[in-house]
């Protein structure tokens, strides 16, 4: 397949070369286990909704979320908070659960 780069000098390079190119190389660290587990992990929201077969206005209505947040956070127009995030997290754990304990009724007490 033709390209407009010429690739020959990169082909000529054996496994060990690209290697040490690649950890030479300071924009392209490497994922370490300590940096991956320093990275905030975001549920992705529109993966979650489709997943659950939810339209936008479905899944704020089931989750009780206001229909402009969730597709400001859809589209990235803005960030979700971390208790967000949280909540994020436990519907996309188990939707089912979060929909019950949204609609219970409170007992007296």
């Amino acid at each position: 397949m033709k390209t407009k780069h010429d690739w020959t000098g990169a082909d000529a390079l054996t496994d060990d070369q690209i290697h040490a190119a690649a950890l030479a190389d300071s924009d392209a660290r490497a994922l370490t286990p300590e940096r991956l587990a320093g990275m905030q992990q975001t549920p992705r929201l529109k993966v979650i909704r489709r997943a659950l077969g939810l339209t936008q206005e479905e899944f704020a209505a089931r989750f009780q979320l206001s229909l402009g947040t969730l597709r400001d956070w859809e589209q990235g127009a803005k960030e979700s908070d971390h208790a967000a995030r949280a909540y994020l997290r436990a519907i996309a754990g188990d939707p089912d659960a979060v929909h019950c304990a949204l609609h219970a009724v409170p007992r007296s007490g």
